[in-house]
C-alpha cells in the first residue's frame, strides 16, 4: 500500500486495532470507584472529548510494556494484574477502560496455543511456563467469577462483527500530524465511538437480520459474540472501536477513504430487504479491504 503512515517514535504499537468499552466511574463498586477517580484526577483525561483519541496514551503503553518486557525474563503475563486505564471525558462525564493486562495476556496465551504448531509454541513458551500460567488463571477465575476484558484485540484486521454497533456517524479520522518544536509528531488516528445504547440497539437488530438470513453463518456467531460481550457492562457506557497500530500499516490515502461500518450497515439493510447482490458487494468491499491489510502480514 502506499503513504504508509509515520511516526517519530522508537517504538511502533503492533499493527492491531482494539474494541473497548469506557464505562461511567459510576458503574465501578467501592473501593474501586475512589482508586479510577483518584487515577484520573491525577493523570487527567487521555481524550477530552468525543472527537479525541487516545491513540498517544496508547504508544506510550506499548512503549511501557517492552521496556517492562526487556528489563525481565520472558514470561506467559504480568506478576500481577495492571492498575491503569484509558480515561475518556466526554459531556462532563469521565469515563474508565481497564487495561487488565493479566486477564487479556491469559486470552493472548489461549490464542497463541491455538495458532502456533506445538514445537513453535515451545520454542515461544515453554510446556511447564504455559502450564503455571494456566493454573494461576484458574486460580484467579474462582475468585472472580464475573470478570470480563474492557478491551478486545485483533491483529492484523478489524473483524467484520465489530463494525455492526457503529453507524457512519460514529466515525473520527485525524489525520497525522507533523512534530512541532518539542511536541512529538501525532499519528493517524481512526477510530468510532457511540454510546452503549446505540451500540446494542444496532448489533441486535443485524443479528437478528444475519441470523433470519444467513442462518449459523460465521458471521451471525459473531454478531452474537459482540452482543454477549456489550450485555456484560453498564448501559451508559461508551464504546470504542480503534485502528490503533493498524494506522501504520494501512496508509493516510486508504485510511481516509475507509468507510467499513457504512458499509457493513449497508449490507445490512440489504439481506433484510432481500437484495443478496447488494448485500453481497458490500461484504466483498469491507472484506477485500482487509484481506490487503492481512495479507501484509506475510510481507518481507
Amino acid at each position: 500500500m502506499q503513504d504508509v503512515t509515520a511516526v517519530r517514535t522508537s517504538v511502533l504499537p503492533p499493527y492491531a486495532a482494539h474494541l473497548r468499552v469506557y464505562e461511567p466511574l459510576a458503574a465501578y463498586p467501592e473501593p474501586e470507584r475512589s482508586r479510577w477517580q483518584a487515577y484520573a484526577a491525577e493523570r487527567g483525561p487521555d481524550a477530552a472529548s468525543a472527537g479525541d483519541p487516545v491513540a498517544r496514551a496508547a504508544l506510550e503503553a506499548q512503549r511501557g510494556a517492552l521496556a517492562e518486557l526487556l528489563a525481565r525474563t520472558p514470561r506467559a503475563l504480568p506478576e500481577r494484574e495492571s492498575e491503569q486505564a484509558f480515561v475518556r471525558v466526554v459531556d462532563a462525564v469521565t469515563y474508565v477502560c481497564p487495561w487488565a493486562t493479566r486477564l487479556r495476556s491469559w486470552q493472548a496465551l489461549e490464542e497463541l496455543r491455538e495458532s502456533l504448531p506445538v514445537a513453535l509454541l515451545d520454542t515461544v513458551l515453554p510446556q511447564a511456563v504455559r502450564q503455571d500460567a494456566l493454573a494461576a488463571q484458574e486460580r484467579w477465575r474462582a475468585e472472580h467469577p464475573d470478570a470480563r476484558p474492557w478491551i478486545l484485540t485483533s491483529r492484523w484486521e478489524v473483524p467484520v462483527r465489530w463494525f455492526l454497533p457503529f453507524g457512519s456517524e460514529d466515525r473520527r479520522y485525524l489525520p497525522a500530524e507533523p512534530a512541532e518544536g518539542e511536541e512529538p509528531a501525532a499519528p493517524a488516528a481512526l477510530f468510532y465511538l457511540t454510546s452503549m445504547a446505540q451500540a446494542r440497539r444496532r448489533v441486535a437488530r443485524g443479528y437478528r437480520v444475519l441470523r433470519e438470513r444467513l442462518g449459523g453463518s460465521a458471521l451471525a456467531l459473531g454478531a452474537e459474540e459482540v452482543g454477549r460481550w456489550l450485555e456484560e457492562f453498564h448501559p451508559r457506557s461508551l464504546v470504542e472501536l480503534d485502528y490503533g497500530g493498524l494506522v501504520h500499516a494501512i496508509g493516510e490515502r486508504e485510511l481516509a477513504a475507509d468507510q467499513s461500518a457504512a458499509e457493513v450497515a449497508d449490507g445490512v439493510a440489504a439481506l433484510r430487504d432481500g437484495d443478496a447482490e447488494r448485500a453481497g458487494r458490500a461484504y466483498q468491499a469491507v472484506t477485500e479491504r482487509w484481506r490487503r491489510v492481512l495479507a501484509l502480514r506475510q510481507a518481507n
